[in-house]
């Protein structure tokens, strides 16, 4: 397959998203929602392939783009599978997924308060024996040892942005406060001194 037609394939797919396909974490018999999916770029390798992917995002503009994607990709898509919702309060009912994935949004959380409602809404429409894919930023690194504390858990990262990181701690209370188990080990990958963003992969227990 040359470059132009694997780009048209995946997209501008979370590289470590496209490690656990790989994997074969996901099947087509799956239901998965992409929570915060912005414009779908994590949703088009599932798109191409005949997956059944969801998605929802606050911004109005995002997912009317992640629509126009869906139906450029396959002409009889039912485009209302991307809803705009917040992702701490989405419209599907409790158990609806086989898969969640969160790349890259949990770190814009306003407060710890904000992060666990989000990490909640998304668990409540995940089905037991569910998989959480969570991609945000993390202490790892002593990456907070140059980051100021603006409050609640927000921090103003070195690289000059304004993040809720996922600590340690915090982590330890995602285990013990939401019946999560790892599937694999958390990796965690510094941008030199300035951001650190982890991958973690759970199951929601049964």
């Amino acid at each position: 397959m040359d470059i132009k037609a694997l780009n048209n394939l995946l997209g501008n797919i979370d590289i470590y998203l496209l490690d656990q396909i790989l994997k074969g974490r996901f099947t087509k018999e799956m239901k998965i929602l992409d929570a915060g999916c912005g414009e779908g770029r994590n949703c088009i390798y599932f798109l191409q392939e005949g997956y059944q992917i969801f998605g929802v995002d606050a911004d109005p503009i995002a997912i009317q783009m992640a629509r126009t994607y869906a139906r450029t990709i396959q002409k009889d898509y039912d485009t209302h599978r991307f809803q705009r919702a917040m992702v701490q309060d989405m419209p599907f009912h409790q158990g609806a997924f086989d898969a969640v994935i969160s790349s890259a949004v949990t770190h814009f959380a306003k407060s710890e308060a904000d992060f666990f409602k989000m990490i909640s809404e998304m668990l409540r429409v995940l089905r037991p024996g569910g998989i959480l894919f969570l991609r945000t930023c993390t202490d790892r690194d002593n990456i907070l040892s140059n980051a100021p504390h603006l409050g609640d858990g927000v921090y103003l990262l070195p690289d000059d942005s304004e993040r809720f990181v996922l600590t340690s701690k915090i982590e330890r209370a995602l285990l013990e406060n939401f019946n999560l188990t790892y599937l694999e080990s958390p990796k965690s990958v510094t941008v030199h001194g300035l951001r650190s963003m982890g991958v973690f992969l759970f199951e929601k227990k049964s």
